[in-house]
């Protein structure tokens, strides 16, 4: 067991606040997991703090509390033996250290008091076992049983223990795994992957909102493809994300073949994590072509087709969200607005007219600037001069986007005359002629007929009127 001082990773005075509590009460406690790993790996400090005592959490939480100006308020949780306390803008979770067991259909362990060693060897990966003493005699002291400072250096996930126990008894750490390789550019142990991949079948035991919590986690990392890559190189993706695997291959027929969609969807995401934060941005990403599989057509004249593949991607995403548990709000209402349209502006970008740009803002609404940043990041050809081409194309959409929206006001249309002023003027009550004239005037400003301006707009709307018949009543 490696033992060095990094006391200067506890200068908050928290910890010595800590430190004192535990004297007190006579127990040994210790800063433990993300904070150690991220402060060795210079990840900056987590706001999350674990804290781990030889004896019971709770009663260090309340003592902690009592010596803390404003004695803040703790959150017991019983059930798990755990205590958590916010002061300024960290959040301390306090625990007891433990050992456990499992049983093969849950990942909810039965615990029993344990020591510090057991309560490490129960840590999913060598770099979250670390431990930093808050005792007075060794405070700073680190404790590295599994060697994870070298695995740091070696840039490994490793497992404590036998990566089967360790796998099969929580299966979640098989998503922790690979989500940490991503978050941190490090591999996966070689035991330890041929483990998750044996183990695979277990994550059906994980409940779809954690499973989720580790995809939106991956998602939001530097570079999403290897976290992807390794769901599809272990079969968990084909049982999470089906949808996606169906996407991959290579088809030919004729001499005519298509691209590997699957591969091409994770270059998609690798592009547009460069330019945008937006998780759900980035989900329309990965989502953006899974109507390809199932509207896969050979056609002798034009070769592979994929026709309405946006219209059917879009349905399949709230069949997606709604599985996973995923919001069924306007987070998933975005998602899809973005694959239903995620192919406008490529075919718009060939010949830029100003109704199309005019439909495109009037569909888009505020997301058109998403749907743009989407659909660069789509462009994925290896051929430099149609690489130039395609974005050249889509600077001149951006620009004609900008002036179109200038002149007409286009985004979050209003119509200039509304449905109350066409029943007064032509004395009308509830009829399908109202929404005519309303969807006529909508289309003339679209196609540049009339202006967005309610001059030109009732005079459209009296024109229109008079060709359905109808009479003024004012």
């Amino acid at each position: 067991m490696g033992i060095t001082s990094h006391s200067k990773a506890l200068q908050n005075p928290i910890f010595k606040t800590i430190s004192q509590a535990a004297s007190n009460l006579g127990l040994d406690a210790y800063v433990i997991g993300g904070f150690v790993r991220d402060y060795i790996l210079e990840r900056g400090n987590p706001k999350d703090i674990d804290i781990v005592c030889v004896g019971s959490g709770i009663a260090l939480a309340k003592e902690v509390s009592k010596l803390l100006p404003g004695k803040p308020g703790v959150s017991v949780f019983k059930n798990y033996g755990t205590a958590m306390l916010k002061t300024g803008s960290i959040e301390l979770e306090f625990v007891g250290a433990r050992k456990e067991s499992y049983q093969q259909d849950s990942r909810n362990p039965v615990i029993e008091n344990g020591t510090l060693q057991d309560d490490q060897n129960r840590r999913d990966f060598t770099i979250n076992a670390l431990a930093l003493s808050l005792g007075e005699a060794n405070f700073g002291m680190l404790l590295d049983p599994f060697n994870g400072i070298a695995d740091m250096e070696a840039k490994i996930i490793r497992t404590p223990l036998d990566p089967e126990i360790t796998y099969s008894d929580d299966p979640l750490r098989m998503m922790r795994a690979l989500r940490f390789a991503t978050q941190l550019d490090f591999i996966i142990e070689k035991d330890s992957l041929e483990a998750i991949t044996r183990n695979a079948q277990r994550i059906n035991i994980i409940s779809k909102e954690r499973i989720v919590d580790e995809l939106h986690k991956i998602l939001a990392s530097q570079k999403p493809s290897k976290g992807f890559s390794l769901l599809h190189k272990t079969t968990l993706l084909a049982l999470i994300l089906p949808e996606l695997v169906a996407l991959q291959g290579i088809d030919q027929k004729d001499g005519q073949r298509h691209k590997d969609n699957f591969w091409h969807t994770l270059e998609v995401v690798d592009n547009i994590a460069k330019t945008t934060d937006n998780l759900w941005l980035r989900w329309a990403a990965l989502l953006h072509d899974i109507g390809k599989a199932p509207t896969k057509r050979f056609d002798k004249k034009i070769g592979w087709t994929f026709h309405a593949h946006e219209f059917v991607g879009a349905k399949m995403v709230f069949t997606l969200f709604k599985r996973l548990k995923m919001p069924l709000n306007d987070k998933m209402k975005f998602v899809q607005k973005m694959v239903l349209m995620s192919s406008r502006p490529i075919v718009l970008a060939s010949d830029v007219t100003d109704s199309a740009v005019r439909r495109l803002i009037f569909d888009a609404g505020e997301s058109v600037e998403d749907l743009m940043t989407l659909c660069e990041a789509d462009i994925t050809t290896k051929n430099l001069t149609k690489f130039k081409t395609y974005h050249d194309n889509f600077k001149i959409v951006r620009a004609k986007i900008i002036e179109v929206e200038k002149r007409d006001s286009i985004r979050n249309f209003q119509p200039p005359v509304s449905g109350q002023e066409i029943m007064k003027t032509f004395g009308l009550s509830p009829c399908p002629e109202i929404g005519q004239i309303k969807e006529a005037i909508k289309e003339a400003i679209l196609e540049g007929e009339i202006p967005n301006e309610y001059e030109p707009a009732k005079a459209f709307m009296l024109e229109k009127g008079a060709k359905l018949g109808l009479k003024t009543a004012l």
